[in-house]
């Protein structure tokens, strides 16, 4: 068990230590103090109370990142409650489903999302809240609903009164559940994962002890809240900081992540593969791949100006600010890490699945070596399930402090991945003699050759990836032969003057080449053009089960 109490360490201690310091900004609107935080968790501790929300009871919280989503959030955990945060991209159907399969006894909705919900589909809550400004949306228990009109004013009163020493949460042992988190995964239909407040604890104690924040640095905060990665590392490890979190409350599209990055200047990034991908495409490799330029980068000591200005470029496109960039959440393309190390850009991949709440692994970018995400982290040990595990690929095992408790009402699936407390994290790979982890791909995706051969799709993505005209690809099996979907990159297409109908020739003599750099039993026998963008998870992962393809 972790030593450091969660509610203790992390939420109320940079509450009182941090009073006056500004805490949780919405991107160009209202910005609150760790001083106001604590007087709105004290609202909805009362808020709680009147309703009669128990320790352990579960709260659903849906709706796009923003300071209130936050408030919400530590408010729950530091009452004794589980929070069960739900992504917004979910169908209300499948909104309607995790609160009611969560047990949910009250929920609080973001203004678009509770638009399309329908109370009567969710007959087990007591009340409905708005994120914002946490009004009352809806009560099946008109008698709390009366009790708390009438409290509060008083309630305010105590609000304005209250100061640091006041702040005082219940010391709820870590062992305690803390979160319910229902992710989409890339394989199906998703599954409440049970994280204890030791978990949380584990992710950022060790988080601070190797990220270096220090209170008063600034995050922005883009990765969906509702998911592991962004939320431990974009908000709970830096609010337990006493940083200053700004959250973009809108769809993070690349000019608008730009635009707060270039304002707030970052003192730490959190971003998924896609976002530096991206950026390096549009952005870099169309300038570095032009004749005269290939010279250049060839030419000694040149090169090394030409690498430092494409540097400070690149950084500047993040604020300019930041100590380091962690990637997480898939693997990064190899030409473009290729690349970065090049320019000695400061970034460190790092890896982790929503059942270890997040974090697996992670070293800094001046040790971790290229093609690796870092080392295991303290709170856990691992093991590779193979009978040389430096040279033979096999899964990843992983158990210790952060692990998940299970699956929320799903013992089946709780079997099948705790294995005597040893999680099957459903990834392959070889770690070295220094112990840095390599991941091959994962488990669920990989596909058997001809004569037995382990074949990582991702592996083959990743140079489709980098041919002409291609904005992302996946690879799926059909009829004993690999096939690439590929969907374009329109804008370049449209660029080059290239009809569109005619692109799968173009793309065939591309294929052809790829081909050259695979062994024969992983060879790409037919590219198809796949016309829309393939669907995602949060991470930015697509979703291989949805895609197959037919000759018919």
């Amino acid at each position: 068990m972790v030593k450091y109490n969660y509610v203790k360490e992390f939420v109320e201690k940079p509450i009182r230590t941090h009073w006056e310091l500004n805490s949780l900004s919405d991107f160009k609107g209202e910005t609150f103090t760790y001083a106001d935080v604590a007087r709105k968790i004290h609202y909805l501790h009362k808020l709680y109370q009147m309703w009669g929300v128990k320790t352990g009871d579960k709260v659903a919280l849906v709706g796009r990142n923003n300071a209130e989503w936050g408030i919400v959030y530590l408010s729950v955990i530091s009452y004794g409650a589980v929070i069960v945060p739900i992504l917004p991209d979910f169908s209300p159907t499948e909104i309607h489903n995790i609160v009611n399969h969560s047990d949910s006894v009250l929920l609080f909705a973001g203004d678009m999302v509770w638009g399309g919900l329908n109370q009567a589909e969710m007959p087990n809550l007591k009340a409905i809240f708005s994120i914002s400004g946490f009004n009352l949306l809806v009560s099946n228990d008109e008698e709390s609903r009366r009790l708390f009109e009438a409290a509060k004013s008083a309630i305010t009163d105590e609000m304005k009164s209250l100061t640091p020493d006041k702040v005082n949460y219940p010391e709820v042992p870590n062992s305690e559940l803390g979160v319910i988190s229902y992710t989409s995964g890339t394989t199906g239909f998703s599954k409440g994962v049970m994280l204890p407040l030791n978990s949380l604890a584990a992710n950022t104690d060790y988080a601070r002890n190797n990220m270096h924040l220090v209170k008063g640095d600034q995050i922005v905060s883009f990765l969906p809240l509702a998911h592991a990665f962004g939320c431990a590392f974009e908000f709970l490890f830096p609010f337990a900081m006493g940083c200053h979190i700004t959250f973009l409350t809108k769809i993070p599209s690349p000019p608008i992540i730009l635009e707060a990055f270039a304002k707030v200047r970052p003192r730490l990034v959190l971003t998924v593969p896609l976002v530096i991908e991206k950026i390096f495409k549009k952005q870099v490799q169309p300038k570095i791949e032009t004749p005269a330029m290939k010279v250049l980068l060839n030419i000694p000591l040149l090169n090394k100006v030409i690498f430092k200005k494409i540097n400070e470029k690149l950084s500047n496109a993040f604020g300019g600010n930041f100590h380091e960039i962690v990637i997480g959440g898939a693997a990064l393309n190899p030409d473009v890490e290729r690349f970065l190390r090049r320019i000695k850009f400061k970034y460190t991949v790092g890896y982790g699945m929503t059942e270890c709440g997040p974090l697996i692994s992670y070293s800094g970018w001046r040790t971790n070596p290229m093609g690796s995400c870092g080392k295991v982290i303290n709170y856990l040990e691992m093991k590779i399930d193979s009978s040389d595990p430096y040279s033979e690929v096999g899964e990843i095992l992983v158990r210790g402090e952060n692990v998940m408790m299970g699956y929320y009402k799903n013992p089946e699936a709780t079997q099948k991945a705790l294995d005597n407390g040893w999680l099957h994290t459903g990834d392959f790979g070889v770690y070295d003699s220094k112990g840095f982890i390599y991941i091959k791909g994962r488990s669920k995706s990989m596909i058997l050759g001809p004569s037995g051969q382990n074949i990582y799709p991702e592996e083959i993505e990743a140079r489709l990836n980098n041919i002409p005209f291609v904005q992302e690809s996946l690879v799926i099996e059909q009829k004993g032969k690999l096939i690439g979907l590929i969907y374009p990159d329109y804008e370049s297409v449209q660029q080059q003057g290239i009809d569109p109908d005619k692109l799968e020739p173009v793309l065939e003599h591309h294929r052809l080449e790829v081909n050259k750099h695979l062994p024969q039993y992983s060879q790409i026998a037919k590219l198809v053009v796949y016309n829309q963008e393939f669907e995602k998870t949060p991470k930015k992962s697509i979703k291989r089960f949805k895609y197959q393809y037919s000759d018919n």
